[in-house]
């Protein structure tokens, strides 16, 4: 279905956007949602663990597109999103290389979970440590569910803080831009302790989350 609806030229933008190594169909996301849609249809009667099951085996298909499908779809089914587990998580993260990849495990799938305290502050906190770029990404992007409201967060100040003080000096251009959206979702319901992290870690942040976090800080806007 997918390939039905692939566009070429959106397929050459998603490469110069996200680039991976994954197979790249070049379906848009509109077409992508109406997948989603499908398949939830189809998931409704199935069992926590059978759609677990088949968001993994999209993920191994090494195709982009099924990858974002896996997410979303299992970010609907709400009895398997509560039986998530470390080992799930894992194998879901499978082959993360783009930071569009990384920011729907992490808000979908993977935040959530962690919000929902279905998996243990050491798992991020190790991701928070990892060499790969994209698992620091991971961490730190997981902090969002944790803040904001759209995704169910109700605020959590002291994990939030303790995940973005592990990252607060990496100058890798993905994990500071994390680091800014983290802290700035942040700022919306608890401003105080970003200020105290501002001013602690002032001296070794990468200017660019000096300069986005301090104007939400002092105007409300990015």
């Amino acid at each position: 279905m997918l390939e039905q609806v692939a566009d070429l030229e959106y397929k050459e933008w998603a490469k110069r956007n996200y680039p991976t190594a994954m197979q790249v169909l070049g379906a848009k996301v509109p077409e992508l949602r109406k997948v989603v849609k499908e398949v939830s249809m189809k998931l409704r009667e199935a069992s926590a663990q059978e759609t677990i099951e088949m968001a993994k085996a999209l993920v191994a298909s090494g195709v982009f597109e099924c990858q974002q499908v896996a997410y979303e779809s299992l970010s609907l089914h709400k009895a398997a999103m509560k039986s998530l587990r470390t080992a799930d998580l894992v194998e879901l993260g499978h082959g993360l290389d783009n930071w569009l990849s990384v920011d729907a495990f992490a808000t979908l799938v993977a935040g959530p979970a962690w919000r929902d305290r279905l998996i243990p502050d050491k798992l991020i906190e190790h991701w928070a440590n990892s060499e790969n770029r994209w698992w620091r990404r991971v961490a730190v992007v997981c902090t969002v569910a944790l803040n904001q409201k759209a995704r169910g967060g109700i605020g959590d100040a002291t994990r939030t803080i303790n995940i973005c003080g592990m990252v607060a000096s990496d100058q890798d251009e993905m994990v500071a831009k994390a680091l800014s959206w983290a802290l700035r979702e942040l700022v919306k319901r608890e401003p105080e302790p970003v200020v105290a992290f501002i001013e602690k870690h002032e001296a070794v942040l990468p200017a660019r989350v000096k300069r986005e976090v301090c104007s939400k800080i002092k105007t409300g806007r990015k």
